[in-house]
C-alpha cells in the first residue's frame, strides 16, 4: 500500500518562505511523477507543481511560477515544494499525489494514483 505523508506546514507572515515534505513508502518513489496541489476552502483542488520521476523535468503553475521549487531524493522516497515570497493567496491545504505513468505534467487531480492527506498553509500578519 502506497502511503504518502506531508508536513512542514504551519502559520507564516507574507513574504516568508516554507519547504514543504511529502516522504512516500510502500511503493517504488523513483518511478513516480510527483505533484503538488493546493485548496483553499470553497475552491478546486489547484495544481501547483509537479517534478519528473528523475528530477530532470519540473513544472508550475503561473500563481507560483518563479518563487516555488519542486525537488526530489530518490535516496529519500521524499519530494519537496520550497515555497518563497508567500501571500495571503498561498493559504490553503498543501497536497502531495504520485502519478505512476510517463506523462509529464499531469496537471489534473484525476491524472494521479495516490495522495496524501495534506498540511495545512496559513499565511497571515
Amino acid at each position: 500500500q502506497v502511503q504518502l505523508v506531508e508536513s512542514g506546514g504551519g502559520l507564516v507572515q507574507p513574504g516568508d518562505s516554507l519547504k514543504l515534505s511529502c516522504a512516500v513508502s510502500g511503493g517504488t518513489f523513483s518511478r513516480y511523477t510527483m505533484g503538488w496541489f493546493r485548496q483553499a476552502p470553497g475552491t478546486e483542488r489547484e495544481f501547483v507543481g509537479a517534478i519528473s520521476w528523475s528530477g530532470r523535468s519540473t513544472s508550475y503553475a503561473d500563481s507560483v511560477k518563479g518563487r516555488s521549487t519542486i525537488s526530489r531524493d530518490n535516496a529519500k522516497n521524499t519530494a519537496y515544494l520550497q515555497m518563497n515570497g508567500l501571500k495571503f493567496e498561498d493559504t490553503a491545504v498543501y497536497y502531495c499525489a504520485a502519478d505512476q505513468t510517463r506523462h509529464f505534467p499531469p496537471e489534473k487531480p484525476g491524472e494521479y494514483d495516490y495522495w496524501g492527506q495534506g498540511t495545512q498553509v496559513t499565511v497571515s500578519l
